[in-house]
């Protein structure tokens, strides 16, 4: 499949994560982002963010008690 240029301005930091991420999975960074927009197009970021959505709606208090839990005084739990 032929490639195309493109150019884009972002802003430092966004370019640092951008490579720090390509690096990390081994891609470079016209990899990652063709990777990103054919994930954003397919839908598939949307799903997963409504899937995880979805697992804290179900799942919340047990984080909620964790928390909780956590920032309880020793010796202040209930038995």
């Amino acid at each position: 499949m032929a490639k195309t240029q493109l150019g884009a301005r972002v802003d430092e930091d966004v370019a640092e994560l951008a490579k720090k991420r390509a690096a990390d999975l081994g891609l470079s960074i016209g990899d990652y982002l063709a990777r990103l927009v054919q994930d954003d197009a397919s839908g598939l970021r949307a799903r997963a963010v409504d899937a995880a959505a979805r697992f804290l709606g179900e799942h919340q208090a047990v984080f909620d008690e964790a928390e909780q839990a956590r920032q309880a005084p020793r010796g202040a739990r209930a038995a």
